[in-house]
């Protein structure tokens, strides 16, 4: 197989299946729209702001997430979310990403008047333009968050379930984890399994192994977010393995939020040997200053994996995206060509 270069992996054919929209906006694009709705911005250009909105300086997770304020701030309109939608579709197409599961709370967009249905349409009809443009298919999980009120996770799981064949695939339980825990919301779980929408949960980044038996045994999440601190629990890890249940690895914001100590103390390594069914994802493209090829590079740079390794995260991602089987299986097939194709093309 061909040496790994960056541009090797940039043209390997991805599945980005965690990655958040306010956390992903371009830096030029909130001063565009900072200066269209009036809202302060906390530099004046472009690069000066992309550096700011890169957390380096976190403690914890709840520090992470603070960041966020900023870009919500411009992202309570319908066309300022059609258009940050597109751009991160578009963004991602020319990193090599083939299909995209685009998450956030809708419920952070209607602080100015939207209403849930038009903060779930507006990024749907951004996503759509992006694959008629450039080919990547975009989808939506709807989030619901840790802190606020049962009541409100459950209008959102509602809300994921009537846009269901309208491009919502999943619903997902999002923000601060400790102290926080899942078991709360498992009501609005049950709405999406009993109204057959799959489900993942943010789980084992701020808190321990726990919280991921939670996500798994109580609100029965069909992929896990993070689960950094699975590896915690031996029988718990067991368990995920065996049922194939998909972790959504993210390694940058992982170290920024001290999930890990280091790329190279991350779990995501023995949790590929052990065989489980791990992906590669970006989290937060601004807020963690990553693109997915650059979370490839961390996998081969600090951890040792190989181009082979490699492709086959990739083809896990088509595998365990919450598209129906059938579409699955065709974006995997796709795949398996192009990776076929970059290796005959090797020196």
């Amino acid at each position: 197989m061909p040496p790994i270069s960056r541009e090797l992996l940039r043209r390997l054919p991805k599945a980005e299946l965690h990655c958040h929209l306010d956390g992903s906006v371009r830096p030029g694009t909130m001063l565009d729209l900072a200066r269209e709705f009036d809202k302060p911005m906390p530099t004046a250009d472009v690069e000066s702001l992309r550096e700011y909105m890169i957390v380096d300086d976190a403690r914890n997770l709840e520090d992470y997430l603070e960041r966020f304020a900023i870009t919500l701030s411009v992202m309570q309109d319908e066309r300022a979310l059609e258009r940050i939608a597109y751009e991160l579709a578009e963004d991602s197409a020319h990193d090599g990403v083939r299909y995209i599961e685009v998450r956030y709370a809708p419920v952070l967009n209607v602080r100015e008047g939207l209403s849930l249905e038009q903060a779930v349409e507006a990024p749907l009809r951004g996503l759509a333009r992006a694959q008629a443009d450039h080919g990547i298919i975009g989808r939506v999980i709807v989030c619901a968050i840790r802190n606020m009120a049962p009541s409100v996770s459950q209008e959102l799981a509602e809300l994921a379930v009537a846009y269901r064949h309208r491009g919502v695939v999943g619903f997902d339980l999002a923000g601060g984890e400790f102290g926080n825990p899942a078991k709360a919301h498992r009501k609005a779980f049950e709405i999406a399994r009993t109204h057959d929408l799959p489900c993942t949960c943010h789980a084992g980044e701020g808190d321990g192994a726990e919280s991921v038996r939670e996500a798994v045994h109580v609100c029965g999440a069909h992929r896990l977010g993070h689960a950094t601190r699975l590896i915690e629990d031996v029988s718990l890890t067991d368990f995920c393995n065996d049922r194939r249940i998909a972790l959504e690895i993210c390694l940058t914001s992982n170290v920024q939020t001290h999930a890990t100590s280091s790329y190279e103390a991350h779990p995501f390594r023995e949790y590929y040997d052990r065989g489980l069914n791990v992906i590669l994802n970006t989290d937060n493209r601004l807020m963690s200053g990553v693109t997915l090829t650059d979370e490839y590079m961390h996998a081969a740079e600090s951890l040792d994996f190989t181009f082979d390794e490699l492709s086959r995260v990739a083809l896990n991602g088509f595998e365990s995206c919450f598209l129906p089987y059938g579409d699955r299986m065709r974006l995997v097939a796709e795949a398996q060509r192009e990776i076929a194709r970059l290796g005959n093309a090797a020196p």
